[in-house]
């Protein structure tokens, strides 16, 4: 009750300022904990001028199951891994543990976004506004490919994700934090089940085709008995 007395003190102080609210989607479950509130500075599609918002963005449960998320933004993320040379699966797995596609999502070290980039990273990678979808997409699909270019390992390349290269370097593998590695096995398990389905799903197509060749093999076949010039008896089957 107290968390809820406060949110909405928070949030009529900033109305009564002045200052536009915005409450983002609210996921299928989640955390006991407030919510984020963030500023965000957007261009008004009417005036061309520049407003700053609030968004309110709850915190998310990492155990609740992946939400439905905006079929452009499933499709942004397909086409930037594709383009960059990554695994569309590997860029999705940590998307699902980082932010559960949530956009506004920020983490109590400051991670923003999709794919929760730190501000340094987001700056070394071209991300001018962390919260803007395909933005955040590109920056963080960038960060894992120089990632596997530097370590040549897709683990690696993930613990160094969570944990920072120098981390990993220092370390010689996946660094000893209870955080990272936790971070590594869910991330691994979900990008493991990801290729699996995909494997699967090019098995199954391959079906009816197998399924129609099997078919024709079955067919009942015609018998042809016909007599040469020579008077011989032949019998074929077609």
């Amino acid at each position: 009750m107290r968390f809820c007395l406060q949110n909405v003190l928070k949030t009529a102080v900033l109305i009564a300022a002045g200052v536009p609210v915005v409450l983002a989607e609210t996921p299928p479950t989640l955390s006991t904990e407030l919510p984020h509130i963030v500023s965000v500075v957007r261009t008004d599609p009417k005036t061309g001028r520049l407003v700053r918002r609030i968004v309110v963005s709850p915190r998310l449960d990492a155990t609740i199951a992946k939400p439905a998320a905006d079929p452009t933004m499933l499709a942004a993320i397909d086409e930037t891994a594709k383009d960059l040379q990554v695994s569309p699966e590997l860029v999705h797995s940590v998307i699902e543990v980082e932010s559960n596609y949530n956009p506004y999502a920020v983490s109590s070290k400051g991670a923003q976004g999709l794919m929760q980039l730190m501000p340094a990273t987001a700056r070394r990678f071209g991300v001018s506004n962390s919260f803007d979808a395909r933005q955040n997409i590109e920056g963080g699909v960038r960060y894992l490919k120089f990632l596997q270019e530097k370590f040549q390992d897709d683990r690696l390349a993930i613990a160094a994700y969570n944990a920072g290269e120098k981390a990993v370097s220092k370390y010689g593998g996946v660094p000893p934090y209870p955080e990272t590695v936790d971070y590594v096995a869910k991330v691994g398990q979900k990008y493991s089940q990801a290729k699996k389905s995909a494997g699967t799903g090019k098995i199954e197509s391959k079906a009816p085709e197998q399924a129609s060749a099997k078919a024709a093999e079955d067919e009942p076949r015609h018998v042809i008995a016909y007599l040469d010039p020579e008077g011989r008896l032949h019998i074929a089957t077609r």
